[in-house]
Order: structure tokens, then sequence, then C-alpha cells
């Protein structure tokens, strides 16, 4: 019975030793020198992508997570997108969670609707029907054949925070007469901002909403 007590003690023993080196290494440790080496080779990254105004230095954002520009919601009535600046792929992945009733955060994810789906048809028809009413300016029209395919689906996320060149040149004339800009200049500013593929061939080129409404709203402050 003494040995059998003596064993099992030898046991808890080493558990519990095992448990505290491996709570130093794991738990406090390596985060730490994570943390140091993330802030000490990739600051910006390390702290979220944070994105500035030039002027006043203000966070407006993190370049990894896209946001809408939505005039203020008017009674009865879902935002609208305010006209003046470049907006991002459409959210049809963002829902409303139901189990915090009081806060009702917004939870990101995929519609997973096949492509036959008679809602996802609904969907995209809509958006394009918005895109084509909302783009289309005197003397330049959108047709339907110009809009492509990010400016009427959600990505995975529903939080992408790039659109294509493509998609951005579409809402420059919009974005130019609202702003009263020329188009030139604003065709210039989408592509001061369109980012090439990462290593020369992963990925398409795109181009960060953010990063282009705050270079858009820095460019009207200094008129």
């Amino acid at each position: 019975m003494n040995s059998s007590a003596a064993a099992t003690a030898r046991l808890l023993g080493a558990a519990l030793r095992s448990l505290l080196v491996l709570t130093v290494l794991c738990g406090v440790l390596y985060p730490l020198a994570v943390t140091g080496l993330a802030q000490a080779f990739f600051p910006h990254r390390a702290a979220g992508s944070e994105v500035r105004e030039g002027g006043s230095g203000r966070v407006v954002g993190s370049s990894l997570i896209g946001q809408r520009y939505d005039l203020p919601a008017r009674a009865g009535r879902a935002p609208a997108p305010d006209p003046r600046w470049f907006q991002p792929r459409p959210s049809d992945g963002l829902v409303t969670s139901t189990v915090d009733p009081r806060h009702r955060p917004l939870l990101s994810g995929a519609t997973n609707l096949a492509g036959d789906n008679p809602e996802l048809i609904r969907s995209v028809e809509a958006a394009r029907a918005a895109v084509i009413e909302d783009n289309s300016t005197p003397g330049h029209p959108v047709r339907a054949a110009e809009i492509p395919a990010d400016a009427l689906t959600s990505s995975g996320s529903g939080l992408d925070p790039d659109i294509s060149p493509a998609y951005a040149r579409l809402q420059t004339h919009r974005v130019a007469e609202r702003n009263r800009l020329p188009v030139r200049q604003l065709a210039r500013l989408v592509e001061e901002h369109t980012q090439g593929r990462a290593l020369g061939f992963v990925g398409e080129p795109r181009v960060n909403v953010l990063a282009l409404n705050t270079a858009l709203r820095e460019l009207l402050a200094g008129r």
C-alpha cells in the first residue's frame, strides 16, 4: 500500500512539474519570443496593419479588413452606399449574431450557396442592377458586360479589403462626378494604389479600398 501511494505521488509530482515547465515554455516564453520577433521584424503587421491618415495620423482602419462607406441610415431603410467613395465588394456573408441580442455582433463567413441557387442568382442580379444604376454617369453608362465578378459577389470571409482594378476603374466616373474631380486624376489614383501579384505570380492584381479612399480623402482635403 505504501509503495503504491509513493508511486502515485511520484507520478503526480512528475505530471505537475511537466505542467509547470510546459506552461512556462508554451504559455510565457514562446508567446514573448514570437511577439518580440514580430515587433522587431514586422512592426506594421504585428500592430494590425493599421492604415493612418497622412495629415492627422489618425488610425482609420486595417488594410486586412474591408469596411463599407455608407450614408447615414434612415428610419426603416438600410444604409445606402455613399456615392462619394469607392465601394468594396458585397458582404453577403455577414450576418448578425442571434446568440447575443444585447450587442448583435456581426459574424463573417461565406453564403455557401451553390451557383444555381435561386437566392444567389437573385442576389447577383440585384447587385448588377445596383452597380449599373449607382455608377452610370451622364455620357458614361455602365454596361453589364463591363462589371467584374467581384462587384457582384462576396468573398469567402465577407471581409475582403481589396477589389479588382477593373471594379475600381468602373467606379472612377461616379466618384469623380460626386467630388468634382477630373476622371483622369481619379484613374491615376487607382493606378497608384494597384498592387500586383505577390512574388509576381501569386493571386491577382488588387486595390485596397481603405487605402484608396484614405488617399482620396487627403486629395479632397488639399484642394
